[in-house]
């Protein structure tokens, strides 16, 4: 078995249909398989794909065991000698997994492949980025990663001056479509389960290179990502919230309490100069969209404010205000 595709699904059946489609229907030259794992879906799912698509392996994990976890039952149930990570509301497009399968069989060295995500309306998708530390978080909270046009030195959230049209080594790539080698995959442990939903992809990518393994992007090999069709649209403040758990958890794996501590002091300003500039155009312009984006913008300065990342991290405590978010 040359490749496993592994799908988590939560109530996605809208979306998976096509996903699963184009999967089957463009790719011709490798032999691979499909596992789904099913994180508790009350849509009917399960037996909706077994219907459409008996050739899927369905794992039903009945509970919702979030990114990661669920991510990793499908890993360690597959066979394939590459592992596919993939979204359900992505399309893959002709040929596309022939050609990165021939890609990777060609770059030995690597451990870990990404690939050029288009959005819907044919744009690229930033999906490809550098790792996050306190100063490109500042660069980024502050606006100034524009200056990495004058010099890498202010490299900020994301490769500034590269647009996925050329092959090159990456940093991190987007777990709705990330390929890595099993044996490296399942010898790390898969995803780190203390990132339930956001930073999984990031951290998994840190241990591949701190592993020996370089990750390689190619432009020749395009899915395109529906995005808004995801869990954070329906759910939109408590994944926001998650995204800062998460972010501590990543600084304080990789930059101890220090690190922790100056991620809450950027984050907080990050929010709070967003929030100022939506609360300008609120004066003047108002719809439902920017209120629910005001919205979020102020649970999570009031959950910033009141948490301790180091006792977050390391003894779960979380600000009471939070608990119903």
């Amino acid at each position: 078995m040359k490749l496993s595709i592994v799908i988590l699904c939560w109530n996605d059946q809208k979306v998976i249909v096509d996903c699963l489609r184009s999967i089957y229907s463009g790719t011709h030259s490798i032999e691979f398989e499909v596992i789904v794992s099913d994180n508790g879906s009350t849509d009917g799912s399960p037996d909706f794909i077994r219907a459409m698509f008996p050739q899927v392996r369905v794992i039903e994990n009945n509970a919702n065991l979030r990114f990661s976890k669920g991510n990793n039952v499908g890993i360690q149930a597959s066979m394939g000698e590459y592992i596919l990570i993939l979204n359900p509301d992505t399309l893959i497009h002709e040929g596309s997994l022939d050609r990165w399968i021939e890609f990777a069989d060609g770059h030995t060295e690597a451990g870990g492949f990404g690939c050029r995500v288009l959005n819907p309306d044919g744009s690229y998708q930033s999906s490809a980025r550098p790792f996050p530390t306190i100063w490109r978080g500042w660069l980024g909270a502050l606006r100034l990663g524009i200056l990495g046009y004058v010099s890498d030195v202010f490299t900020s959230e994301e490769y500034i001056q590269w647009k996925g049209d050329t092959e090159r080594l990456i940093d991190w790539h987007s777990g709705c479509c990330l390929m890595v080698r099993a044996d490296l995959l399942k010898r790390l442990g898969g995803f780190d389960e203390q990132f339930q939903y956001y930073y999984e992809d990031v951290d998994l990518c840190h241990r591949i290179w701190d592993a020996g393994y370089p990750i390689v992007f190619t432009p020749e090999v395009t899915i395109t990502h529906l995005g808004g069709q995801s869990t954070t649209e329906r759910f939109p403040i408590a994944f926001e919230l998650d995204k800062h758990r998460n972010r501590y958890r990543y600084f304080y794996k990789y930059f101890g309490r220090r690190g922790a501590l100056h991620c809450r002091r950027y984050s907080l300003a990050r929010i709070r100069i967003r929030q100022g500039g939506y609360g300008l155009v609120s004066l003047v312009a108002r719809s439902d969209r920017l209120r629910r984006r005001l919205d979020l913008y102020r649970a999570a300065v009031e959950w910033n404010k009141h948490v301790d990342p180091v006792q977050l991290v390391e003894n779960g405590k979380e600000p009471e205000l939070s608990q119903g978010a």
